[in-house]
């Protein structure tokens, strides 16, 4: 698998929202950005509620939340577009940025993805997403700082973040 050079980190690359706008991350220079592939029928879904809490918490100060749908782990987000926005909103009030729905491995993960497993591999230098809800902190330069696996709460991110803003 090839990976993409990004000289500006996340900063270089584009996604587009769950309502299908682009969202360019040079947008997000200067701020802290914590990304999650997602999925609403999964064991970890309750932590959209961490992430909903590190929105607004952190925020303010300069962190952005980017949510990234992903059915590639059971077929655990099946639904839309649409369905995964309202799920969201209307079970954990989730208003931090979602992505359309993507992949995170393989021959069609999204550019985004194939960065950021390249850049932050996970246990013992392995790089594809093992689960849904697998984090990627990075900071205010767009450089990736650190990997999470799926069962670290948000609220374990804290400290993590905090440092970097």
């Amino acid at each position: 698998m090839s990976v993409e050079v990004s000289p500006a980190g996340i900063l270089g690359f584009e996604v587009r929202s769950i309502s299908g706008e682009p969202i360019f991350l040079r947008d997000f220079a200067g701020k802290v950005v914590l990304v999650v592939n997602t999925a609403s029928l999964c064991g970890f879904t309750p932590q959209y509620a961490g992430l909903q809490e590190l929105h607004e918490t952190f925020g303010p100060r300069g962190l952005v939340v980017i949510g990234c749908p992903c059915n590639q782990f059971g077929a655990q987000e099946p639904e839309g577009e649409a369905g995964i926005a309202r799920f969201c909103e209307l079970n954990y009030g989730v208003d931090f940025l979602l992505t359309e729905k993507i992949e995170v491995n393989g021959p069609g993960a999204h550019p985004l993805f194939r960065y950021l497993t390249s850049a932050c591999p996970g246990v013992l230098g392995t790089q594809p997403v093992k689960w849904n809800f697998t984090k990627f902190l990075v900071d205010k330069a767009g450089v990736p700082v650190r990997r999470y696996a799926p069962t670290t709460s948000p609220a374990a991110l804290a400290d993590d973040i905090e440092a970097l803003l």
